[in-house]
């Protein structure tokens, strides 16, 4: 005999007992609104009056907005990606978070955009979690003086403007002056120091990130870096949150006790992007169309970065943005609004580039405001003359134009000045290690360098960095170990320079 038919409340009867026992599910309750307006990557949606600001919205066809304004009866939402996949009367949902980007190790090596999904064909990324991009800035008692150098291995920037992990500084000037070129140099120097590095690139073609790509594979740094890209063929609404997103990412390894060197190229196209969806949002505008809020959107990024305590993770964040001027005009809206939040400013100045000088660092407009404090002994004895040489010399080239007689002593200087700006040339992609950059600057100040023609420079500098790079080992230790030049160093380091001028004065009288 079967259960069935000794249990009369077995089978159906039972399960439908069951049912009626147990706890009834709570409630779930779902907003759904729908889009009133969509054109140019921002849609206008109705009725979700419960939205908060930020809160990161569903759309049926499966794109995602964040709601930027909040108004009676309407919300401004910016789209994450092309509007023309939304339509009007779509049905909209509340996701009840707010926008989150990837982070974790697994992200080293790749292309994502601003939400860290994959943008370079090598399938999907296996994070370990996604992090909010908006998030608040360390408070003061989280951070620390910044004390340790950030070695870009460029001279000019190395030895008069220093850069500090944790420092935030500017890299500013007008197209085509270099700009890119030099952050990435800095990247590539980070080979063997350890940084990971995060390259955010905000409204760049494809073929300049592309470029940038290249470069790094080439330099073996892509294994050790994140490129972020929100080109200008992207939705506005990407590039306006891409720096954020890269900076979550940042904030992922600092707080596991490691040094994060973030590159934001460019805070231009940032800028105009909010402008734009603000303009769409019809903010009212203000000083050159820019929406008020435009100082706290950047201040609010910024201020993320910096050297933390122990017990907020131990690490550090630099960061270097780019911001692009026109005709040199440095007093414009975001140049200065960025000047004004940062540590300092390397300026690249187009003068320069006209006199074939790369990179253009302008050390008269350029300043470092706390990187002095974290720069090395070493380079720190360097700094103070490179600076007066370079500054007398340009006051006197500038004079010496009007044909005056010149004095013998002025002469002197005129050359002299003129062979350490020569020194300070350097080609892209390669960045010097610190005992060569030393040991070109030393022997220039000290006169190996004068009276030769440019061609001659360039190879008395490639001698020279060999030569040093060989006998000097024992300034390699003690340049780690944050010891001062000592005398005897710089001797040697004139000596050094005399030899390889002797060299090529050997080798074109054997090829005379």
């Amino acid at each position: 005999m079967t259960n069935a038919a000794t249990n009369p409340m077995s089978g159906p009867d039972a399960l439908v007992e069951a049912l009626l026992a147990s706890p009834s599910p709570s409630p779930r309750l779902s907003e759904v609104g729908r889009v009133a307006e969509v054109a140019d990557g921002i849609a206008i949606v109705t009725g979700l009056e419960r939205a908060l600001s930020d809160e990161l919205l569903r759309f049926a066809s499966g794109m995602q907005g964040i709601v930027l304004d909040l108004e009676p009866g309407r919300l401004g939402v910016v789209l994450l990606g092309p509007s023309d996949c939304v339509s009007v009367g779509e049905r909209v949902t509340r996701s009840h978070k707010v926008v989150s980007t990837r982070v974790g190790p697994a992200l080293l090596g790749r292309v994502v955009d601003a939400l860290g999904n994959p943008r370079d064909g090598k399938g999907q990324i296996k994070t370990e979690a996604t992090r909010p991009v908006e998030a608040e800035a360390p408070q003061i008692l989280d951070r620390q003086a910044i004390t340790r150098p950030l070695a870009t291995g460029i001279k000019a920037i190395d030895a008069a403007v220093p850069v500090g992990l944790g420092q935030r500084e500017l890299i500013i000037g007008d197209r085509q002056t270099g700009k890119t070129s030099l952050a990435v140099d800095a990247i590539l120097n980070q080979k063997t120091t350890g940084v990971i590095c995060v390259y955010c690139a905000i409204g760049q073609r494809g073929d300049a990130v592309a470029k940038v790509i290249g470069a790094l594979r080439d330099g073996d740094m892509m294994e050790n870096s994140i490129v972020m890209s929100a080109g200008d063929e992207d939705a506005a609404g990407l590039a306006y949150v891409a720096p954020y997103a890269a900076m979550t990412m940042a904030e992922y390894f600092a707080s596991q006790a490691k040094d994060v060197l973030v590159i934001l190229d460019d805070m231009t196209h940032h800028a105009r992007s909010y402008r734009e969806l603000s303009l769409l949002l019809r903010r009212p505008p203000g000083r050159e169309a820019f929406p008020g809020d435009i100082f706290y959107i950047h201040a609010r990024l910024l201020e993320r970065a910096g050297q933390f305590t122990s017990s907020a993770g131990g690490g550090s964040i630099t960061v270097l943005p780019v911001v692009e001027t026109q005709a040199e005009n440095l007093a414009a809206y975001i140049p200065t609004n960025l000047i004004s939040i940062t540590d300092g400013q390397i300026y690249l100045s187009p003068r320069l580039v006209r006199k074939n000088q790369f990179p253009a660092v302008d050390l008269g407009v350029s300043v470092s405001r706390v990187g002095g404090k974290a720069q090395s002994k070493a380079f720190r004895s360097v700094a103070g003359n490179l600076r007066v040489t370079l500054s007398q010399f340009e006051e006197l080239e500038d004079f010496a134009r009007f044909g005056t007689r010149l004095d013998d002593a002025t002469r002197a200087r005129l050359t002299r000045g003129a062979a350490v700006r020569a020194a300070l040339r350097q080609p892209e992609r390669d960045p010097i290690p610190a005992v060569e950059q030393l040991t070109v600057l030393v022997a220039a100040m000290e006169g190996q360098f004068d009276g030769l023609s440019e061609p001659e420079t360039i190879q008395v500098m490639s001698g020279l960095r060999s030569i040093a790079k060989r006998d000097l080992g024992d300034v390699v230790t003690r340049i780690s170990e944050n010891a001062p030049l000592a005398d005897y160093d710089r001797t040697r380091m004139v000596e050094l320079g005399r030899k390889a001028r002797a060299n090529l004065r050997e080798k074109n009288g054997a090829n005379a």
